[in-house]
This record gives C-alpha cells, structure tokens and sequence, in this order.
C-alpha cells in the first residue's frame, strides 16, 4: 500500500508540471487558449466526466464486494467498471479523430482561424494531446490491472482476509479519475459552445 502512495505522488508532481505549463501558457496566448477551447466538445467532456465519476462508484463498490467476500459483486463491478473504462477511451478516439479531420492536430498540417491566434492555438492543442493522452494511457494500464483484478476475482483470490491488491487498484483507479476532473474544466470550459461534434470553426 505505502508503495502505491509513492507511486502515486510522483504522479501528482508528473501531472502536476502539466498543469503549471498548461496555466503559465494560458496566461501569455489567452485569446488563442479562448478560441482553441470552443474546438473542444463539451458534450463529450462532461459525458466521459460522468463516466468516469460512475466508473469510481463501481470501483468502490467491488473493493467493497472483495472485504466482504461477494465473489459475484467482486466479478460484477470489475466488470462494469472496465466497460465504462472502455466507453471513455471510445470517446476520446472520436474527439481525437474530429481533430485529425479539422486539421486540429500541431504539426505540419495544423490550420486554425483565425491565423493570427494559430501559433497560441497550436500551443493549446499540442498541451491538449500530451494532458489526455497521458491520461488515457493510465486508462489503459487503469483497465489492464482491472483485467488481472477480474481474473484473480474469477479464481476466489479475494476475500475479507485478503483484498488488498483490489484495494491498491481502486487507489490508482480514482487517481486516475480525479485527473480528468482537473482536465476537463481546464481544457473544455474555458470557452467551450460546442455540446457534441467539434467546435465553433466546424
């Protein structure tokens, strides 16, 4: 357990150094940010955010299932808990193909009206990329502990004896979660219109 927490700190100093640059640069491009933000769905944002807020319950519930030895609650919501997993990461892969297809991604063919708020635009998206694809990545090591979590479970490895590997996933599960709870309002409600499909240039 003392090692999770470990783990987990450095996580925070990780995310954290994002999130610094993400207010340091916010400051000096703000209009850019503004308009870079309204590309962004907030339809989609604050569904994955009650997504994974439902996903944290199910994740409670199966620690819970695992002390009181409910084998069939302990299969349920791990199972449960990686299909909401899944749909979240569903999600990002369609808001990250609006992206390719508006020419939202930075690099060489990155193209944003107005010109003028394209250098800060780019900023935004290239901080945009690197803030949630990290997070979806330890959604997808967050899933892939749940698969060896469900499989133990499967096998009655969980008991009110033992249950302290779920324990230690669920910890590293709402780490995960309360990330996305600091990203989605810095990146989506800045200036986010949009409620599904894009932004305002689209």
């Amino acid at each position: 357990m003392l090692g999770m927490w470990v783990f987990l700190l450095t996580e925070v100093l990780f995310f954290g150094g994002l999130f610094m640059a993400y207010i340091l640069y916010r400051g000096w491009y703000t209009e850019a940010f503004h308009e870079a933000s309204r590309h962004l769905s907030v339809g989609w944002g604050f569904f994955n955010t009650l997504v994974l807020i439902a996903s944290s319950l199910t994740m409670a519930l199966a620690v819970r299932a695992g002390q009181t030895t409910n084998r069939r609650g302990q299969l349920l919501f791990l199972t449960l808990t990686i299909v909401l997993g899944t749909a979240f990461l569903g999600v990002k892969v369609i808001e990250y193909a609006d992206k390719f297809t508006h020419h939202l991604v930075p690099g060489a063919h990155f193209a944003f009206t107005p010109s003028a708020l394209a250098p800060g635009a780019e900023l935004f998206f290239s901080l945009y990329f690197a803030m949630t694809g990290l997070h979806a990545l330890h959604m997808i090591i967050g899933a892939g502990i749940m698969l060896v979590m469900l499989y133990m479970a499967w096998r009655g490895r969980f008991s009110t004896e033992w249950y302290t590997p779920l324990e230690i996933s669920g910890l590293y599960w709402h780490f995960v979660d309360i990330v996305w709870i600091f990203l989605f309002p810095l990146l989506y409600l800045i200036g986010g219109l949009s409620v599904f499909g894009g932004g305002a240039g689209h």
